[in-house]
């Protein structure tokens, strides 16, 4: 069977599909930095402003690049170049594809680095590293760990070895079958980490810092960290929501099911900080420690509290099934270029790109070690990785996409595969053609 006769896979159920995009957006950005977010930005105001930006700008960009995909029935670099053919627009917005599938190809080589760090920190939890060390101690651990390229490729080719092997086995096996189980393991570790925070002095105070807004911390600064982890948190922008688009059928409502996507992930980011927050507060630890919270400052915790261990276990097993759902979206666009447009199965498309994700990352975890001291633009690879991306790729590809939907698109028939009137749909325009974009243009030039 040639390349342009291959059946296009579809998801099998609506649920299976709510799983997987809400797997592909709940990543180390819930877990990891969306806490340490919250803990640099003062709390409460900061959640709120996420909470009215992750309905006003993620939603619409997320429904946008599903219903571009879902018209495509291909790779995201196709659905551009036909959706451009057939609206008579530029052949130009096929680099909205492009830079898409190139973005989730970049990403998936350095998530893959940290992604190893969680499965590291999964065996230091078992055996136990962290009992009664000093924060030299703990810091020395995640220390060390950057220091040893023995280390960090094991653990990130273990990490690459298991999205691989899950996305081989196609959409409905793969994709669905692991968020079908990874989803809800995710959630029950959650709520077994929240309800051990109930449990310590420091879940008031928690609580308070969560949901109890001082309106002095909002700054110009928060409202804008605010805007732009909104529209990362949903995994725009990286071909990932364009490709999952792809394999949806008309019998899915997209505003429905996308509401369903940003309030699970946006239910998960919030547990997730109720679950961190009460221990931070508990053991008097440092709220605005930045990235460092999770593998140097919560460690601190886990190592000086009964049962240290297996609540180091639980949470650590929790951020490595994070990591794995996203990796396993960022890797799906490339694969299904590949597979579109090569003679090759699904599994021998999925092996070739993971390979040539794994072997990226390489240069990414030697950048903390061998090649630290080789820098571009002032930066070792790995910081230039998540620079270019998060920076130039995923604004300006989350903002083709929209424009082009917006711009492009018949009116009439988007708002009908919307099932909107004409009322809703009037407001959708203004969210779709200026509101989001503007937006996304202020989170790009702030960021430059």
């Amino acid at each position: 069977m040639n390349a342009t006769t291959k059946v296009h896979a579809q998801w099998s159920s609506r649920m299976g599909f709510v799983l997987a995009a809400t797997g592909s957006a709940v990543g180390l950005g819930n877990i990891w930095k969306f806490p340490y977010m919250v803990g640099e930005s003062g709390g409460a105001a900061f959640v709120l402003v996420y909470l009215v930006c992750i309905f006003l700008i993620g939603l619409p960009i997320l429904v946008s690049e599903w219903l571009l995909g879902r018209r495509g029935q291909k790779n995201p670099i196709n659905t551009m170049r036909d959706m451009a053919e057939k609206n008579n627009a530029s052949k130009a917005w096929v680099l909205v594809g492009i830079s898409g599938v190139l973005g989730a190809f970049l990403i998936l080589s350095f998530y893959s680095v940290i992604g190893g760090w969680s499965l590291a920190y999964i065996k230091d939890a078992v055996v136990n590293n962290f009992s009664d060390q000093n924060a030299d101690g703990i810091a020395a651990i995640f220390n060390g760990l950057l220091a040893s390229p023995a280390q960090l490729l094991v653990w990130h080719s273990v990490f690459m070895l298991l999205v691989i092997g899950i996305v081989a086995r196609g959409v409905t096996k793969g994709l669905e079958g692991a968020a079908n189980i990874l989803m809800p393991a995710l959630g029950v570790l959650l709520l077994v980490l929240v309800a051990y925070g109930a449990t310590t002095s420091g879940f008031s105070q928690a609580l308070s810092f969560m949901f109890s807004p001082d309106w002095s911390q909002l700054t110009g600064k928060v409202v804008l960290s605010a805007l732009g982890h909104a529209f990362f948190t949903l995994s725009l922008g990286m071909g990932i929501m364009m490709a999952y688009g792809s394999y949806i059928g008309e019998d899915i409502d997209l505003l429905k099911t996308a509401r369903t996507v940003v309030i699970m992930d946006t239910v998960i980011a919030l547990a997730a900080g109720m679950a961190i927050f009460p221990i931070v507060f508990t053991e008097g630890l440092d709220l605005s420690s930045g990235p460092g919270l999770i593998f140097v400052t919560l460690p601190l915790a886990f190592g000086n509290i009964t049962g240290g261990w297996l609540v180091g276990l639980a949470f650590f097993a929790l951020l490595s099934f994070a990591a794995i759902t996203s990796a396993i979206s960022l890797l799906e666009p490339v694969v299904e270029f590949v597979e579109e447009r090569s003679p090759l199965s699904r599994a021998t498309s999925t092996v070739v790109s993971g390979f040539a994700a794994w072997a990226l990352g390489l240069l990414a975890l030697l950048s903390f070690n061998v090649l630290g001291d080789v820098l571009i633009f002032g930066l070792n690879f790995f910081d230039l990785l998540d620079q270019l991306t998060s920076k130039f790729m995923l604004p300006l590809t989350g903002l083709g996409g929209i424009l082009f939907m917006a711009w492009h698109l018949d009116k009439e028939s988007v708002r009908q595969e919307l099932n909107l009137d004409i009322y809703d749909f009037s407001l959708w325009s203004l969210l779709t053609r200026y509101l989001a974009p503007i937006a996304v243009l202020v989170v790009f030039f702030t960021n430059l």
